[in-house]
């Protein structure tokens, strides 16, 4: 059985952050439903974002919840907003400020590929 985040996961593999985007009203979202959370329409495409976002919120993380990401401490969090809409969390580069426009780069660890985020020189706020 295919889980129903495979298409995400396959993205970042790739280098790609994926969305759902709703094939009736359009609305974008992050994590991987079987509808939309807008207006419940089962119709989800998965559709590829720039990877450019603003930080909304950041955290720094100093004790690691398990013992997989230990090796990462201290560590960045923080959850963005894609230039197409929806909101997702991710890894930082450290000291990324809120509302400091970011993209997205690809790292693996321990097997997984994971996501962090990094100041876009490219784009101004």
């Amino acid at each position: 059985m295919t889980s129903l985040a495979t298409p995400f996961n396959d993205g970042l593999r790739a280098g790609v952050v994926r969305f759902q985007s709703c094939a009736a009203c359009g609305h974008a979202q992050t994590l991987a439903r079987y509808a939309c959370q807008r207006c419940g329409h089962e119709g989800l495409d998965w559709r590829a974002a720039a990877g450019t976002a603003t930080a909304r919120a950041t955290t720094v993380v100093a004790r690691a919840p398990s013992e997989d990401f230990r090796a990462l401490a201290p560590y960045t969090l923080v959850i963005v907003q894609l230039d197409e809409g929806p909101r997702l969390m991710g890894h930082a580069a450290a000291g990324v400020q809120i509302g400091e426009r970011v993209r997205a780069e690809f790292f693996e660890h321990l097997g997984r590929p994971l996501l962090r985020f990094v100041p876009d020189e490219a784009t101004p706020p």
